[in-house]
């Protein structure tokens, strides 16, 4: 009897933590600003507010049309503006972005590419793309190192 019992709650104790398991699964970008740390899901960074920019990269053929949030923007939700962003990769590059590139038409956290989400093959999930054919500003060797792909983590510094 007690085996039964024990075979049933530890088979309850699991699925109860598979919710937990799914939805840490589901977070592509930890902000972490001091002791203040969120994390989001491409649902989440949806809901902030879409924008898409068509533009060419160095990286690509042809025009790219990337959907994501704007880095202004997200900086505004998270109650950030002042400081540098240090962005990393999920192979631990990373780069530092400062504040006063976060301003409206500057970068995108792009979630998605021509249509489609971004896998890691493919740069993603998440890319910091700068609106590279807005302006000659975009297109130098500075902002293209600040165009982190298979972003997954922001630190304010």
């Amino acid at each position: 009897m007690n085996r039964i019992f024990m075979t049933v709650a530890t088979i309850f104790a699991l699925m109860l933590s598979l919710p937990a398991i799914a939805s840490e699964a589901d977070v592509v970008l930890t902000l972490r600003n001091g002791d203040d740390v969120q994390e989001f899901s491409i649902d989440q960074l949806r809901a902030i507010e879409e924008r898409e920019v068509n533009t060419t990269t160095i990286w690509s053929d042809g025009v790219q049309e990337f959907v994501g949030v704007s880095l202004d923007v997200l900086m505004a939700h998270v109650g950030v503006s002042e400081g540098v962003l240090e962005a990393a990769a999920v192979n631990d590059y990373a780069v530092e972005i400062p504040m006063s590139d976060a301003r409206k038409g500057g970068p995108m956290i792009a979630y998605m590419r021509n249509g489609k989400t971004m896998s890691l093959r493919d740069k993603g999930p998440l890319w910091l793309v700068y609106p590279y054919d807005s302006g000659a500003e975009f297109r130098t060797e500075e902002i293209y190192s600040r165009s982190i792909w298979q972003l997954n983590r922001i630190s304010v510094k």
